[in-house]
């Protein structure tokens, strides 16, 4: 699937090849000893010959590391979809640059370590909870009584949610990994080089917070509560630091086996260092976070990953969307109204730019999308045809969308059309729906057109919400009605059982021009607020022509006898 397309890949505009030739820059810089070997291998990939280098310089064979994070106290949402997709892009373009001689993983960490600080507002047994707040979250009892743990509820949700997308990742805990050993190595470091990672740490914190800093948050063995408690004593000969306990005695306690974890920051480094990570992505609210956490990451003998800071979403307000405000869109709601694929269209789209994401962009989302898909499908154009420059399939978003294999068709209905069509027929039930689309395609069914179908699902729920309750009909104007008139006319000249969009569509133009739409926007908004209540709508010939031409005039005819008193 992957092979072959390296030219392509080098070429590629999209910002996920540009990581993604980043990437490989990195690990050419990083993983190869001395301009010599840097040099023989860049030779070899961009002659394509990238098994060659493979196989002289085995450490390029390694496999290279993606990861993102996941905070194990909430259940999955929006976000946490576009943690995972965005970086998921990025490794199918360096699949395609390096023609897969490289292997990648995808790394998935829960913070399941994390102390339990907050209690999420939509869960049961908030009594229970309480008596566990500051535990790490795997210690935290299950207030839904299915699993081991909050923690385990939690990670068991996101799997599901990951799984249910298609995603190819490996998931992690942290408190497997704090636990098992994984990460004991990197924390005795940390603790060997701790008065170096304060010196790091403590200018970036205000005063009181800096008297009692530690990188290290140890776990209380009374209480099993995750501490925000000074180091007292560090014993890198022995492996412990000593600090006082919730009570006031002084505990030593080991760093290693689970008996503490590490700050976020300093955690993030580590986590770096330990699973050799060589990219991840982060918001750009937290630019000063990576660049602190790439300082800590160097004391720790590593080397930072390859970065990729990633534009905030907002809502309708233009304010930053929050969890604990509940502004902005969830993800049952966006997945209730839209496709995934629409959902991955947009988290595509300008990442380095602030979007707002909230209802109304679903159906724009939606058919954009769509569009984007039947271009991919489409016969490639010359160069000629493509103002001198050949398009280059990999540039299209459904390719990185779709991680290198879109699906060979779209719907060939769009989205807003269903909308209209749902708001002309007051249709609530997909099988009227499909009643009117068989029209125009009759040969189509839910199960020759599954996205198509899924569109229709989706088109009811959003009118019934959005469109339904804000329905505004007008009576048109005096120039508007003698427009009407016309078209009137013009669709009884036509044939009876004509379905020619673009032919419907003429006539509609001809109508506004001759009676002095400018610009003709005017007509179509008058057309789309009498006709449906609505401003705006498809190009309106495709939507008479799988309306129906008789249904088309009929909605025409009663707008005027309404408008008349009749």
């Amino acid at each position: 699937m992957l092979h072959g397309l390296s030219p392509l890949a080098r070429e590629a505009r999209a910002w996920t090849f540009e990581q993604a030739r980043n990437l490989l820059a990195r690990l050419l810089r990083v993983r190869l000893d001395g301009d010599d070997e840097r040099d023989l291998a860049s030779t070899l990939i961009n002659a394509g010959k990238i098994d060659e280098a493979v196989a002289t310089f085995p450490a390029l064979g390694r496999p290279v590391v993606f990861q993102c994070g996941y905070g194990a106290s909430g259940l999955p949402h929006l976000g946490t979809f576009g943690e995972v997709a965005r970086p998921t892009m990025v490794r199918a373009a360096f699949r395609a640059l390096t023609e897969d001689a490289m292997p990648t993983r995808l790394l998935v960490v829960s913070d399941d370590m994390d102390g339990f600080r907050k209690i999420p507002d939509n869960v049961p047994n908030r009594a229970m909870l309480e008596e566990d707040r500051d535990k790490p979250v795997t210690s935290v009892r299950d207030p839904f009584g299915e699993h081991d743990s909050f923690g385990a509820h939690n990670n068991a949700r996101l799997r599901a949610f990951l799984d249910g997308f298609g995603f190819d990742y490996e998931f992690l805990s942290a408190t497997h990994c704090y636990k098992s050993g994984r990460f004991d190595a990197v924390l005795r470091r940390v603790l060997e080089r701790f008065d170096k990672i304060q010196a790091i740490m403590l200018p970036t914190l205000g005063p009181e917070r800096r008297a009692t800093y530690s990188p290290f948050l140890p776990i209380s063995p009374k209480t099993g509560r995750v501490l925000q408690a000074p180091t007292l004593e560090t014993h890198p000969d022995r492996g412990t630091i000593v600090f006082a306990d919730e009570d006031g005695e002084l505990t030593e306690i080991p760093v290693t086996g689970g008996a503490l974890k590490l700050q976020w920051r300093p955690d993030w480094a580590a986590r770096w260092t330990a699973l050799e990570v060589d990219y991840e992505m982060s918001g750009k609210d937290l630019v000063d976070s990576v660049r602190v956490s790439n300082r800590v990451c160097q004391v720790l003998g590593g080397t930072p990953p390859e970065g990729f800071q990633f534009e905030l979403f907002m809502d309708e307000a233009n304010q930053k969307i929050s969890k604990s405000k509940g502004n902005g869109l969830t993800m049952e709601e966006w997945l209730r109204y839209g496709a995934p694929e629409s959902l991955a269209y947009y988290m595509f789209q300008s990442p380095r730019s602030a979007k707002r994401l909230y209802f109304d962009v679903i159906p724009k989302a939606t058919d954009e999308y769509l569009q984007q898909l039947d271009a991919y499908n489409r016969p490639a154009p010359t160069a000629a045809e493509g103002n001198g420059r050949p398009v280059n399939p990999l540039d299209n978003p459904v390719w990185s969308i779709h991680a290198a294999n879109p699906p060979a068709k779209g719907s060939p209905v769009s989205f807003s059309l269903l909308l209209n069509l749902v708001s002309a027929a007051n249709a609530s039930d997909k099988a009227i729906l499909w009643g009117f689309i068989n029209r125009l395609y009759p040969d189509a069914t839910p199960d020759s057109e599954p996205l198509l179908d899924r569109l229709v699902g989706y088109a009811i729920n959003y009118y019934e919400d959005f469109v339904r309750p804000a329905k505004k009909f007008r009576a048109p104007d005096e120039r508007e009605r003698a427009a009407f008139a016309d078209l009137l006319g013009r669709l009884e000249a036509l044939p009876a059982d004509c379905k020619d969009a673009e032919r419907i569509q003429n006539e509609v133009y001809a109508a506004g021009k001759d009676a002095g739409f400018e610009p003709l926007r005017a007509w179509f908004t008058a057309l789309y607020e009498v006709l449906l209540g609505q401003s705006q709508g498809p190009r309106f010939g495709s939507f008479a022509a799988i309306y129906g031409l008789a249904e088309t005039k009929a909605l025409i005819a009663n707008a005027l006898a309404d408008s008349r008193g009749v």
